[in-house]
């Protein structure tokens, strides 16, 4: 970047964090067309496009990217950054975080401790995108995943977040109606069973029903985490739920409480981005929540006999 005028580079950064033209201009005291004439001065230097152009606003390229990482680095070493300091004392960060989570994890336990991050970061705009399955790193689909398995390849990083516990659970109606399951054998054939449908399941690790007793398959299939629970809490019958969304709903009842499988959570950032302030700041909230709330991810197991 040798020969590039600093107020580009700050232009660059404004807009990165603002994610629009204008917004960027009013936060530097100048129009957009100010800032848009300062971008493409800055582009045609390093002969690359910095930022795509999106009903949102402005996105940042892959070269834009690892631009942004660089010229955060210039920044804080100069001191030049500009903006206001959160309580912490650290930059005020801007811009969009996307974070990509299993339906079941987004819902039942990171949506709920959103609020405190959303007052530590009053600049951030965060994407909570919680489906059955997720989206791509290494296409720019997000900023950040919690995956139920550690990426075999692409350039990622990837660290293993938490385990989690799933058991079987069932509303009182159903147990009342159809009884009570003594051993693992007893939902053979017995009972009506609640879970994925088999062609439909986005990853190996959701294949876990027969894991409590070999052979076992759904009647009642969905593939959807939260309408499994609602088929449960319906009185539909019986199926696996992680410890987070059953423990969660009083109306269930664990089925077999001392038996359950694991499974685990991975944290996930790609290579070119991770140290980039926000996505630094979504990584560390998630760890923390994770760390403060795990007894909820793993709760302890029951006596034998309870």
């Amino acid at each position: 970047m040798q020969g590039t005028d600093w107020s580009d580079l700050q232009a660059f950064l404004a807009i990165a964090r603002a994610g629009q033209l204008s917004r960027a201009g009013r936060a530097m005291g100048v129009d957009a067309t100010t800032m848009g004439r300062r971008l493409r001065r800055l582009e045609a230097r390093l002969g690359a496009t910095l930022f795509e152009q999106t009903r949102e606003g402005q996105v940042l390229t892959e070269t834009g990217e690892r631009l942004l990482v660089q010229v955060e680095a210039m920044a804080q070493a100069s001191g030049l950054i500009g903006e206001s300091s959160t309580a912490a004392g650290g930059p005020q960060l801007a811009g969009t975080l996307r974070v990509s989570v299993s339906e079941g994890f987004g819902s039942w336990f990171l949506a709920r401790l959103i609020p405190e991050f959303a007052v530590r970061h009053p600049g951030l705009t965060l994407d909570l995108v919680a489906s059955s399955g997720f989206l791509s790193l290494s296409k720019r689909e997000a900023d950040i995943a919690v995956m139920l398995s550690r990426p075999k390849a692409g350039p990622m990083l990837a660290r293993k977040l938490s385990d989690y516990a799933l058991r079987l659970y069932a509303s009182p109606a159903y147990l009342a109606d159809c009884g009570t399951p003594i051993r693992p054998a007893d939902l053979a054939g017995n009972h009506r069973l609640v879970g994925y449908i088999p062609d439909l399941i986005y990853a190996p690790e959701l294949r876990y029903l027969d894991e409590f007793h070999p052979g076992l398959s759904p009647q009642l299939r969905s593939s959807s985490i939260n309408a499994q629970h609602q088929l449960i809490a319906a009185g539909a019958g019986i199926g696996a739920l992680p410890c987070f969304i059953g423990d969660a709903d009083p109306g269930l009842v664990p089925v077999l409480p001392v038996r359950r499988i694991e499974r685990s959570f991975w944290l996930v950032t790609h290579r070119d981005t991770h140290q980039l302030a926000r996505i630094r700041a979504g990584k560390d909230w998630i760890q923390a929540a994770v760390q403060q709330h795990r007894e909820v991810l793993l709760p302890p197991l029951p006596p034998p006999g309870a």
